[in-house]
């Protein structure tokens, strides 16, 4: 439970890892009695080691990679869970770690030898972003964002992690990259500016709220009347970070829910990145005016509750 700052006097301020042996042959030319004649060991030749790939065989590697990331790159962009997302990535990035540690046991001539490397590393890079704590915020970041968005970022992520291997390979020629998934471009910035009012229904009234983003992050914070779900708010308005507004003509008593986050996706009404949804515990009465701080604070009066995704 956090406590945030609360005031009524007019505006009451709500503050927040064989040895050998060794046998020996009879020297006798005539085996005993009763035995069997033991053969002299083969004699093995050395096996000489490839030579460094030339262009020719370096394509033949890269186009077997891509075959070996296909099924998982396929599984990423067919995720319909959460849970799906995440076993779709841990899949990928065990893929990545694999290709980079092949190519890590070839050599090849001293024209690509740079770009050899680079690839190794971009590779892991990729599989790193795959893989951890980044999972894990994926997982949250499903949860509000959805799973199709959320699913289309982390592609784009792959993308950019690939993209200075995959152009130093095509300025020598190669072909690298092509199968790679396309999640289109990155929408564009659909943040509201500070203090729009996103919904507005049911019986005005005279009582106002002023609402202070004390926080780092944006917030959308709703107004929702006594009995109602937050999915059905009175007033739901953008505050900005570290911005102020004030909400008027609030009719009926009523509970404030507010959710913060990221990347606001305006035709969900919801934060697609780093999303967190709270209640005040208190409720507020009908007609009246309250200040509200965002920002938790020792001295606040006001405690808060985390709530499902709404």
């Amino acid at each position: 439970m956090r406590t945030f700052a609360v005031l009524c006097a007019g505006f009451v301020t709500l503050a927040l890892t064989a040895g050998c042996g060794e046998s020996t042959v009879p020297s006798s030319s005539t085996p005993p009695t009763g035995t069997t004649p033991v053969s002299a060991p083969a004699q093995v030749e050395p096996v000489t080691p490839p030579g460094p790939l030339g262009s020719a065989a370096y394509q033949t590697e890269l186009t077997k990679i891509e075959q070996s990331l296909a099924g998982d790159l396929r599984a990423l962009t067919r995720v319909r869970t959460a849970e799906g997302l995440i076993e779709a990535m841990d899949g990928l990035a065990s893929a990545l770690n694999t290709a980079s540690s092949q190519l890590a046991d070839s050599t090849v001539t001293s024209r690509l030898t740079g770009v050899h490397q680079v690839l190794q590393d971009r590779l892991r890079v990729a599989a790193t972003s795959m893989s951890g704590s980044k999972s894990d915020s994926t997982e949250l970041n499903a949860r509000c964002g959805g799973v199709a968005y959320t699913s289309q970022k982390v592609q784009r992520q792959l993308l950019a992690d690939l993209n200075s291997a995959i152009v130093a390979l095509r300025k020598l020629k190669f072909r690298f990259g092509s199968t790679l998934p396309d999640p289109g471009p990155e929408p564009e910035d659909a943040r509201p500016s500070n203090g729009d009012i996103l919904i507005r229904s049911g019986t005005s009234g005279i009582g106002r709220l002023r609402v202070t983003n004390g926080t780092s992050k944006d917030v959308a914070v709703s107004v929702v009347n006594t009995g109602q779900p937050p999915s059905k708010p009175h007033v739901m308005v953008y505050i900005q970070a570290r911005k102020t507004t004030t909400i008027s003509r609030v009719g009926g008593a009523y509970s404030i829910y507010f959710k913060s986050g990221s990347d606001w996706n305006a035709k969900r009404r919801q934060f697609s990145a780093d999303c967190s949804f709270q209640k005040f515990d208190k409720s507020f009465g009908r007609n009246e005016g309250w200040q509200v701080d965002l920002k938790p604070t020792i001295a606040g009066n006001a405690s808060t509750s985390e709530v499902e995704a709404y």
